[in-house]
């Protein structure tokens, strides 16, 4: 059984919504102030500002007071958690595909 992992829950759960990784793709780009990262969404500041809050529970980006301004940047490495689940998962699904290719061979093989 995987171990259940708060950390993983909540970087899922921050990627699960479109307008958030729209967000983090606009980042990807470089930091911007909340006013910028506003823009091109049809909502409310504070609707946007829970967005902004979800990203950063998950540890994906990371905001600092400029003035009157909030700035958000991506999070060096914020994404190597998820990394490290998908190798896991990919070495698990590719050893049992191998162990099923490898019992196919010997079923082939016992057939006269």
């Amino acid at each position: 059984m995987t171990k259940y992992s708060p950390q993983l829950d909540s970087i899922f759960h921050a990627l699960a919504d479109p307008t958030r990784r729209a967000v983090l793709a606009r980042l990807a780009r470089g930091p911007a102030s909340v006013g910028v990262l506003a823009e091109p969404f049809d909502m409310a500041l504070p609707s946007l500002m829970q967005h902004i809050k979800k990203l950063e529970d998950g540890g994906l980006i990371e905001t600092r007071k400029e003035g009157r301004t909030r700035q958000c940047a991506l999070r060096p490495d914020a994404l190597a958690p998820v990394e490290d689940w998908l190798s896991a998962q990919r070495d698990m699904w590719n050893g049992r595909l191998d162990r099923l290719e490898a019992y196919i061979e010997t079923l082939t093989k016992e057939k006269p």
